[in-house]
């Protein structure tokens, strides 16, 4: 059995796909609706000065049903009462956020000048990047076409805010209602390919088959939507506080609900890991973080971008297809990274 990660509070509604939008449709519910994987949108977007490139599927907006059936087998109290929910459309890579994409960030030395933003300089000395580990944060696992971990989630926020001036598109973590409509991927299923947690193999890293290593990005079968290493592999971190009740707070049909963070712990990690049992990497499952996940950490104050003791941990980010205006961007970064 893997070992426990788990060693206050939060849920207002805010709508970060944009400002002044029109309200989405209401119609039928998206599993009706749902666009064949064949068919959905895909675009490769490259690091502005890198041959270091990423893929992203768009999915469409609808509604879905957010959480656990209260008689799915694994199922945790956190996950419900279930709700339907709204959401936008929005773009999100295929792939968890690899090391190569995050080393550009981290190294100064591989980062440049260049961005894709007409008209905009960018100033790469300017760029706040990560401190020094105290330890690989791989654990040795796997550099290169292996998932970026060890973040915490402010150092995967900070990584979105480099990317999105770089790239001139605005990325982020997505909300944990994203993250799991994402992962469901038109399904109402335990896991995006049904019920049996024997057919995992196919389809995810887990504690039965990982050799308790996590494994290169995209070895596996992805869902529907094309989306790989939503179940396991390594566990990603939401934009959303932790709040076992969180459900609760939830309207009958919320529009596009964030758990807005107020305290720097515990925030959500949502799909499980390769050294998680298959009830963890169910589409509703939900981790909390916990600052035992830095608990060798020297430093003092503990690091804002590193844990040190959660190799398990990655990110995958999304782009609103409708982005919020210049200055509701600006306003974001501050709110989400406390300047």
């Amino acid at each position: 059995m893997p070992v426990s990660k788990t060693p206050y509070i939060a849920a207002v509604l805010i709508l970060l796909a944009g400002c002044s939008q029109p309200q989405p449709s209401r119609a039928e519910p998206v599993r009706q609706a749902v666009a064949a994987p064949s068919s959905l949108d895909r675009e490769t977007e490259t690091i502005p000065g890198t041959e270091v490139s990423f893929t992203l599927v768009r999915l469409p907006g609808g509604t879905f049903t957010f959480g656990s059936a209260a008689d799915e087998a694994g199922r945790n109290t956190d996950e419900g009462p279930q709700h339907t929910v709204v959401v936008e459309p929005f773009w999100i890579g295929t792939h968890e956020v690899t090391y190569d994409e995050f080393a550009i960030f981290r190294y100064r030395e591989r980062d440049s000048d260049a961005t894709a933003t007409a008209g905009d300089g960018f100033d790469p000395d300017a760029v706040a990047r990560p401190s020094p580990p105290y330890e690989d944060p791989a654990h040795g696992m796997g550099n290169q076409g292996f998932p970026a971990v060890g973040m915490t989630q402010w150092g995967a926020l900070h990584y979105a805010r480099w990317l999105s001036e770089k790239t001139g598109h605005f990325y982020r973590l997505p909300t944990e209602v994203e993250w799991e409509y994402a992962c469901r991927a038109g399904t109402e299923t335990a896991y995006s390919f049904g019920e049996d947690p024997e057919a995992l193999d196919a389809y995810a890293w887990h504690f039965g088959n990982s050799d308790e290593v996590f494994h290169k990005v995209g070895e596996k079968q992805p869902n529907p939507w094309g989306l790989y290493d939503m179940h396991g592999n390594v566990s990603e971190w939401t934009l959303d506080q932790y709040d076992a009740g969180y459900y609760e707070t939830l309207a009958e049909e919320a529009q596009a609900p964030w758990a807005e963070p107020t305290s720097l712990h515990p925030r959500t990690v949502r799909g499980g890991a390769y050294d998680d049992d298959p009830e963890a990497l169910r589409c509703a499952a939900r981790l909390e973080s916990s600052m035992n996940w830095k608990r060798r950490d020297p430093q003092i104050p503990k690091s804002f971008w590193w844990n040190t003791d959660a190799p398990f941990v990655g990110f995958r980010l999304i782009r609103p297809v409708n982005p919020p205006s210049p200055e509701d961007i600006e306003a974001f970064w501050a709110f989400v990274l406390g300047e």
